[in-house]
């Protein structure tokens, strides 16, 4: 069984994010935005439900999904984009598919040395992020 993933995260480290975000169409003012923030991550998983939710100083973004069952994304205040997403487990690791205007679009967290791994990928572009527990919890 995969650890844990609940709890509140802080970003410690962040790679490509630029890269990233163009391979999105982000604005460069957007962008350079962005690039600059600490994010934090909150996952809750009530029952067989999974929530996600991503606040930094800027926008917050949310999302909810239950594994192994396809649905509709808006991704409001990233992208602004509709696509269809599908989550699972592959090992150790909860990975998303997103299917819309962009190809290979997606995302991966795992827990790796009692920290949160997260990869964004989008048409060959990859985002590496490193959350750390807060301790406060």
């Amino acid at each position: 069984m995969p650890a844990s993933f609940c709890g509140t995260w802080d970003m410690i480290s962040s790679a490509n994010i630029e890269g990233y975000m163009i391979a999105l169409g982000i604005s460069f003012y957007l962008r350079k935005i962005a690039a600059r923030l600490k994010l934090r991550k909150v996952i809750e998983q009530p029952g067989d439900q999974y929530i996600i939710k991503t606040t930094s100083s800027f926008r917050n973004y949310t999302v909810s999904f239950k594994v192994n069952q396809e649905f509709e994304e808006f991704t409001q205040g990233l992208d602004n984009r509709l696509v269809k997403s599908l989550v699972t487990w592959e090992g150790n690791k909860l990975v998303c598919e997103q299917h819309g205007e962009k190809k290979n679009r997606g995302w991966a967290h795992w827990i790796e040395d009692d920290k949160l791994h997260l990869e964004m990928y989008c048409e060959g572009e990859v985002c590496k992020q490193v959350y750390k527990k807060n301790v406060n919890e």
